[in-house]
Formats: structure tokens, C-alpha cells, sequence
């Protein structure tokens, strides 16, 4: 008999409980009613009735209505309904254990990768991807990492056999780092003061961008036969069909990036990041440029700043007109996701409106990523992509789900982690 290395012993491990089945196909039509609906787009309706058929949402309204209903009726008496929440910007699915290289396919050799695209290497059987599910985030934006241009992400809905039968968008956009004006310097952890420095290769950075952008539209304009796949990719952002995905945070590298859109006629981009976007607000609306802010949960970058800048500066956007959605990257980041809603409620606790910060992560966010015809919403005519909760679905306290559908499949809100919960409580006694 063969020894196991260590490497098959931590496969062994991580891979030991069994994936959810992914739902079938919705054959039989739901009715829900009597449960109070927030709708996504800043209205409630108590007392609703939601009836889904098909995957599509065919009557969204008041119980009181005169209207039939259909197929398995369910009582949501005294309970929430709320559409599907959408995380922006993670890397669900591209890695499983971050000390095991081989799970880790998210950040691709070389600098310029607009045609590195995540999704063929998303994994729909991760663990981390079902544990989304207990706290209603149904869909996922997947984002490659990494150097100047990322590479392409695409959207995906979070139960499904492979990423073909995943996917609600492919494609959407290319991811750019931008050069950072500014670097930071000093052992903060030792006490030491923080020092900001000039980054002096910074213009010859986004001048070599210039330059890339430059010629990919030069090859895109002359048919030849030698083949270049990144600049076939980028192609999309001149035309319109994919989005640029800015990630900056400062307020000089946000308004230098918007000036290099313009400049490369590029039709549609959103800043990812936007520490300081409220210095720049202006810009921003007289742009229509969207933000997806970083991280909430955080503390200030600056010894400057407000000890709640992070959880007001939402509010903050919202209030000067600005579309904004939230994304979780950083530390722990795919663990993190499943947390999304507890970003939206601490908007919620400092200033804006809970219905409004409800948007933040689902039709505001769908709009940013232009999957708003199909989800983000209870509406007529989108995805019956929607769960139950017990409570309100941005406390964790009371974020507890008693159904879910996603495309109008009732699907399994368990995995590994309620099953090792059942498991131990039996130990215990409980």
C-alpha cells in the first residue's frame, strides 16, 4: 500500500464532507405570501405575495389582492423576503485552501492579462461557495488578482454543477490595478511614524497603460492573422461590452484614472476601492461613475480620519447622488463574502436608510454590474432568485433563512459547516 503525502492528506481533509446537490430545474410553480417583502429598490411591501414559475417571478404585490395563487403555497407569516444578495469583486471558487498552491488559480504569471478569464477555472464544488448560501449571498462576481490588468471576471449564481450551468454573465469586465501615486513607509507596528512617499515611476506606469491601450486599438482596427488575446480582450471596453474595473482608493489615482478613460474612449467604468471617493464626488456624478466600496470593516487609513470613516462613507456617497455597492476583499476574503450582509447593516447603524443600504447589495450592485434586468429585485419578469428570513437579513443576529430559491429552485441552504455544527451538538448533547 502506497503512503499518502501530505498533500493528498490535506485534499483528504478539506474535501471529506459532501457537496449540496445543486437543485433541479423548477417544474412546479410557489406562492409566497403574508411575509413582509423588501423589494430591493428601497420599497416594502407588507403583507406580500410573490409567486414564481419557471424560474421568473410572475406577481409581486399585496396578499390582499384578488390573485389565484399557485403550485406549493408558503406561509411567511411574521417573516422578511428579500431578493438574492450579490457579492462584487471576489474570488469565490478560484481557491479553496490558500497554503495549498494547487487550490489557488486566481492570480495569473505576467502583468498584463486582460484575457485571462476567471470563470473557466471557477470551481462551483468549492466549500467555501455553498457556505455563502445560509446567509443569502446567491450570486458572485468571480475576480482574478494580480498585476496590472487582472484578467476578466464573470458573474455566477452560487448552485450549480459546473461553471457553464454557473454563469448569469460572462465576461462582464477587465480588472486594472492602478499605479499608486503615494507609498507608505515606517514600522508602524514598532511605533515608528508613517511616512508617504512619492511613487516617482508613477507617470511612467500609466504611461506604459497608455501605450498598451494604444496598441490594442491599433490591432483592433487592422485584421491580421498573428493572433494577440489580450488585445482581443480589451476590445470590449471600446465597444462596450465589457466594463473597466478600476481599483484604486486615493483621490489622485481615482481622478487620474477617470481622466485615462476618457482619454481611451473607453464606454463604461467603476472605481473598486474608493477610500477617498468622497473627495472626489463631483467628478464622480458629472461621470456616472459607480463605486463598490472596500471592505467596511476596517479600520481608518489615515491617523486623519474618523474612527467610523469606513462605516459612514457609504452614507456619505449615497447622499451626493452616487451609485453604490459593497464588495469584501482583503484578509480572509472568501470566507468573508458570506458576511456581505453584515457589511450593508453597519452602513445601516451609522446613517443611511436600511432599505437603502438593503440596495448596496443588490439592485444598486446588480446595476454596477449590468445584470440589473434579471436580478437585484422582486419584480415581475427577473429571476425568482430570493430567500426567507426569519428576521432582518442584515443582523446576524436574526439573519436566520427558512427557504431560498435561486432561479426559482429550491435549494439546500446546508453544508459542510451545519453538518460539522449537527454533528458536534449530538457529541455534546445538545
Amino acid at each position: 500500500m502506497k503512503k499518502l503525502n501530505l498533500f493528498s492528506v490535506l485534499l483528504i481533509t478539506v474535501f471529506s464532507y459532501a457537496q449540496q446537490t445543486p437543485a433541479p430545474k423548477q417544474v412546479q410553480a410557489y406562492s409566497i405570501e403574508g411575509g413582509t417583502a423588501h423589494i430591493g429598490n428601497g420599497k416594502i411591501i407588507e403583507n406580500a405575495l410573490l409567486i414564481f414559475e419557471n424560474g421568473k417571478l410572475s406577481f409581486v404585490g399585496s396578499a390582499s389582492e384578488n390573485i389565484e395563487r399557485k403550485g406549493n403555497i408558503i406561509d411567511a407569516k411574521a417573516q422578511h423576503i428579500y431578493p438574492g444578495f450579490i457579492a462584487a469583486n471576489t474570488t469565490l471558487g478560484l481557491a479553496e485552501v490558500d497554503a495549498l498552491r494547487a487550490t489557488r488559480d486566481f492570480d495569473e504569471v505576467g502583468t498584463m492579462n486582460p484575457h485571462i478569464r476567471s470563470i473557466i477555472a471557477y470551481n462551483t464544488e468549492s466549500k467555501i461557495v455553498e457556505s455563502m448560501r445560509p446567509n443569502g449571498v446567491f450570486i458572485a462576481q468571480v475576480s482574478p488578482r494580480g498585476g496590472r490588468i487582472s484578467g476578466t471576471s464573470s458573474i455566477v449564481q452560487l448552485d450549480a454543477w459546473n461553471w457553464e450551468d454557473a454563469i448569469i454573465k460572462e465576461d462582464d469586465g477587465i480588472h486594472l490595478n492602478w499605479p499608486r501615486p503615494f507609498s507608505k513607509s515606517g514600522r508602524w507596528w514598532m511605533g515608528e511614524s508613517v511616512i508617504i512617499k512619492e511613487n516617482k515611476n508613477y507617470k511612467k506606469e500609466i504611461d506604459e497603460l497608455t501605450a498598451y491601450f494604444s496598441n490594442s486599438k491599433a490591432y483592433n482596427t487592422v485584421k491580421t492573422e498573428k493572433k494577440h488575446l489580450p488585445f482581443e480582450a480589451l476590445n470590449g471596453l471600446i465597444s462596450g461590452s465589457k466594463i473597466l474595473y478600476i481599483h484604486v482608493g486615493n483621490e489622485k489615482g481615482i481622478t487620474d484614472a477617470i481622466n485615462f478613460v476618457k482619454n481611451n474612449n473607453i464606454k463604461k467604468m467603476v472605481i473598486v476601492g474608493g477610500y477617498e471617493a468622497i473627495n472626489v464626488k463631483d467628478l464622480l456624478k458629472q461621470n456616472n461613475i459607480p463605486v463598490l466600496l472596500q471592505r467596511i470593516h476596517s479600520t481608518p487609513n489615515s491617523v486623519d480620519d474618523n474612527y467610523d470613516y469606513p462605516f459612514t462613507l457609504a452614507n456619505s456617497l449615497v447622499k451626493a447622488g452616487i451609485t453604490v455597492g459593497l464588495h469584501t476583499a482583503g484578509d480572509m476574503e472568501r470566507a468573508g463574502t458570506r458576511n456581505l450582509p453584515f457589511l450593508a447593516g453597519t452602513c445601516a447603524a451609522y446613517g443611511l436608510d436600511k432599505e437603502e443600504a438593503l440596495k448596496l447589495i443588490t439592485s444598486n450592485t446588480a446595476k454596477i454590474l449590468g445584470i440589473d434586468k434579471t436580478c437585484g429585485t422582486l419584480e415581475v419578469g427577473k429571476d425568482a432568485t430570493l430567500f426567507i428570513s426569519k428576521g432582518d437579513a442584515l443582523d446576524m443576529r436574526t439573519n436566520v433563512i427558512s427557504k431560498a430559491f435561486i432561479q426559482g429552485r429550491n435549494i439546500s441552504l446546508e453544508s459542510h459547516q451545519t453538518a460539522l455544527y449537527k454533528r458536534y451538538s449530538t457529541k455534546l448533547g445538545q
